[in-house]
């Protein structure tokens, strides 16, 4: 994980605190100085909360939880849902709907009516309704997409929540605290950072600032389902090669068959050696007799010869 360059956060802005009469005594710790009635935040202190907060949401991501994206302010709007969408995270740009979290399962039936009217549509049931009821249906559907569209995907409650000034979304941050959903969140001067679990002491209200700090943090998510990516595949490797043993194990009784077709061979020899015995014995016989007659011959030709004498 690359790490944040202080110059690059002050050439974006996020030094820029809000007016100091209306700081918040609990950010002194990340203050550094006050100029021209306005607080400067400590660069050196958000490099290090940014990439503490990074480092948690990777592993987040690695451990395939969703997190969920909160800016509903203008200039923040564009940017978390372009930076939020590379990463395949949900996002609330718009107004935070109230239960989000707490009361989610309602959330999710609105989710559902998206998915029943987009089958209506798809299935020709959508033209059997009057004029008026396909006007109001697309209206309903235009509205549940505005708030919800970008939720869509998400099926269970998120890993995480990371917001975009705090004051502003205190209802989504009172929710997540009554869940014990950790919170990351870009905290300005005039916030309190108490109320956060992974404060980035930062410039919540110029785009270049928010901008910057998404950026990291976005780099960081995609680098943590990247290594899940690669762990899965590793897995996926290690599964096959333990299976492949288990298909030569199952070949081995065929090639077991090899020592029973040697005993089968043999026991032909054994039945076959008496044949080759019985066959031979009449050759046998044929020869004794030869033998028999030529002894008998050889003393008859001696007297012959000694007569003959």
């Amino acid at each position: 994980m690359a790490l944040v360059e202080v110059k690059e956060l002050l050439d974006s802005g996020v030094h820029f605190g809000h007016l100091t009469r209306k700081w918040d005594p609990n950010m002194a710790p990340y203050i550094y100085m006050e100029r021209n009635g306005i607080h400067i935040i400590n660069l050196y202190k958000t490099a290090a909360k940014l990439q503490e907060a990074s480092e948690a949401l990777a592993k987040i991501a690695i451990s395939g939880r969703k997190i969920l994206f909160v800016a509903t302010k203008k200039q923040a709007k564009d940017i978390v849902s372009e930076k939020a969408g590379n990463v395949n995270m949900p996002y609330i740009t718009e107004r935070w709907p109230g239960g989000m979290l707490t009361n989610f399962v309602t959330i999710r039936k609105a989710v559902k009516k998206m998915a029943t009217i987009d089958r209506m549509k798809k299935d020709g049931t959508f033209l059997t309704l009057s004029k008026k009821e396909r006007l109001q249906v697309d209206r309903l559907r235009a509205k549940l997409e505005k708030n919800l569209g970008s939720i869509s995907d998400m099926t269970r409650l998120p890993g995480a929540l990371f917001v975009i000034d705090i004051k502003r979304e205190h209802i989504a941050i009172k929710e997540a605290q009554k869940l014990n959903i950790p919170i990351f969140a870009m905290v300005d001067t005039n916030s309190d950072p108490r109320q956060v679990d992974y404060v980035i002491p930062a410039n919540d209200d110029a785009s270049k600032s928010i901008e910057k700090i998404l950026t990291n943090v976005t780099e960081a998510i995609a680098e943590g389902l990247a290594t899940r990516k690669a762990e899965k595949e590793t897995k996926d490797a290690e599964k096959a090669a333990a299976e492949a043993p288990k298909e030569v194990k199952t070949e081995a009784p065929v090639e077991a068959k090899a020592p029973a077709e040697a005993k089968a061979e043999v026991a032909e020899k054994t039945t076959e050696a008496p044949k080759a015995k019985k066959a031979a014995a009449p050759k046998a016989a044929k020869a004794k007799k030869a033998a028999a007659l030529k002894a008998t011959e050889a003393p008859a030709e001696e007297e012959a010869a000694k007569e003959e004498k």
